[in-house]
């Protein structure tokens, strides 16, 4: 009864908005119209035992033990089928990208990305089976939410209705790769700007809405609503519906360099939200009935992400490539290699089962931490906007890296046996 009465409230606060506001994409009435998925709670299938290590910054260094056998996962066939085509498109990155996490190296791949190229959809779950092996990295507890890609009213040119800008990458944005100054730092990095002789922090969200980056030929496009570009910039791309009925596909162009900040996090410490309510929907809900409160709430979050248009297959992940629907997952570089296929045995059905690791995001950092990609459209909205799963996480490594890995784990390496 309250998740109807709730869905109903939020059905008269959009409404309400929509009045007197400017243009709302579909999406923006599909708050109102599709509440979150309900979910079924299920067991975890599978749980190792909690393992003892100290937390390391890389999967190496945080721990690795054997997972349970590919066999015993029972993957789905449609789900195998999907992330096999994934992960072909994944090889050529695999055979050439470091693995910051410290777990492989291009040479581990070649074997199993030559063998992919023979495999078919229909013997996807054999593919697996055959020819990886799963890891658990520290305890495995892992925490899974969901992102998609929206679609938002924008505008190429400025116009009435239209009063928020898209910008592209700034020309004086400066990224510096710290690995090339200490081998502490490797796959970290800094992002400023150059004033004078020295590097400073970039623009922050509020210096950027406050103008910073005004006149200076950036405008990629506009939005029609601050809250729906907000949270497209969180998804990370998405597609924009033009007054023509055309649509324009943006993708990630960049990122200020500030760290991220969950507001659904501040809004529940502060009382604003309440637990049945942390979601995309309950947040967007709260944002848009206290507009002047909602848009400094925002502003906590310094984080600001530049696009760039595209066109073609989409959105596009941190591999290059684009992302698969109810197949990829956004992870922490630094404790899964990019590419690689994970399982995820959580607590809802819905995010149970065979992904592959192909994007990243600013808030999905450390390890056993995911981020299910689930397409494009209204229920993919719904599902990935209450996307909430708690399980047990293993990672597919080709078969005979384990070994490697356990061998140096006794002559100082960070796994354990």
């Amino acid at each position: 009864m309250k998740r109807l009465l709730g869905v109903a409230l939020a059905a008269q606060v959009l409404a309400g908005c929509a009045a007197n506001g400017p243009p709302k994409s579909p999406g923006s009435a599909s708050v109102a119209n599709y509440p979150i998925k309900p979910s079924t709670p299920i067991a975890p299938a599978i749980v190792q035992k909690p393992v003892l290590v100290a937390p390391g910054t890389t999967a190496l260094s945080n721990g690795v033990v054997s997972g349970p056998a590919v066999a015993s996962l029972k993957i789905d066939k449609v789900a195998a089928s999907r992330a096999l085509k994934a992960f072909q498109l994944s090889c050529p990155a695999l055979l050439r990208r470091s693995d910051y996490s410290g777990l492989t190296t291009n040479a581990d791949w070649t074997a199993v990305c030559a063998a992919a190229t023979t495999w078919d959809g229909a013997q996807a779950v054999r593919f697996f089976t055959d020819n990886f092996e799963t890891v658990q990295v520290g305890a495995g507890t892992s925490y899974a939410t969901g992102y998609y890609e929206p679609e938002i009213a924008g505008s190429r040119t400025p116009a009435p209705g239209y009063p928020v800008p898209i910008y592209s990458r700034p020309p004086d944005e400066v990224d510096v790769d710290l690995g090339l100054f200490s081998d502490r730092l490797v796959g970290k990095k800094i992002t400023g700007r150059v004033v004078g002789t020295g590097l400073v922090p970039y623009f922050t969200r509020s210096e950027i809405e406050d103008g910073a980056l005004a006149g200076k030929g950036l405008e990629l496009a506009y939005a029609a609503d601050p809250v729906e570009f907000f949270f497209l910039q969180i998804q990370g791309s998405g597609r924009l519906k033009l007054p023509d009925g055309t649509t324009m596909q943006i993708a990630y162009g960049g990122q200020n360099g500030r760290d991220y900040t969950g507001i659904g996090e501040l809004m529940h410490q502060r009382g604003l939200v309440v637990p049945g309510q942390l979601s995309m929907q309950g947040i967007m809900t709260y944002l848009r009935a206290h507009p002047d409160e909602g848009r400094a709430i925002m502003r906590e979050n310094k984080s600001w992400v530049f696009f760039r248009e595209i066109s073609g297959d989409g959105p596009i992940g941190a591999l290059g490539i684009a992302v698969t629907g109810q197949g990829s997952v956004a992870a922490d570089p630094a404790f899964v290699p990019l590419g690689a296929p994970v399982f995820l045995s959580m607590d809802r059905a819905d995010a149970t089962g065979l992904w592959i690791a192909q994007d990243t995001g600013g808030a999905i950092k450390g390890a056993n931490r995911f981020d299910t990609f689930w397409g494009a459209g209204d229920q993919a909205r719904v599902i990935a906007g209450g996307m909430s799963a708690r399980g047990t996480a293993f990672i597919m490594l080709p078969k005979g890296v384990l070994a490697r890995l356990l061998m140096g784990s006794a002559t100082g390496g960070g796994t354990t046996p």
